[in-house]
């Protein structure tokens, strides 16, 4: 199965994150299928930014986003990030 999640880049006390698609079992770092965008907490506000059409891509194709991912692409409402939203959860 595949995972849109968060991978940690940059130094100690100074975090950034890529936003990636990855097997859902391989650990944090490890190798990634494609990189859609990066999330960096520190500036103000924080930054998100992503490519909502490979995130839209990757959604039909059956990567389920992280509950980090699909609260950031919420909150900070990027282009069409709501249909992303609305799709990343499932009907109940």
């Amino acid at each position: 199965m595949l995972a849109i999640r968060l991978t940690r880049i940059g130094s100690k006390k100074r975090p950034t994150y890529r936003v990636v698609v990855t097997e859902a079992r391989s650990p944090r770092d490890s190798r990634v299928l494609e990189a859609l965008g990066y999330y960096n907490p520190k500036t103000t506000p924080a930054t998100l930014k992503v490519d909502g059409e490979r995130v839209m891509h990757w959604l039909k194709v059956g990567a389920q986003p992280s509950a980090t991912v699909k609260s950031l692409l919420k909150k900070y409402k990027e282009p069409a990030a709501g249909a992303i939203a609305a799709a990343a959860v499932p009907a109940q």
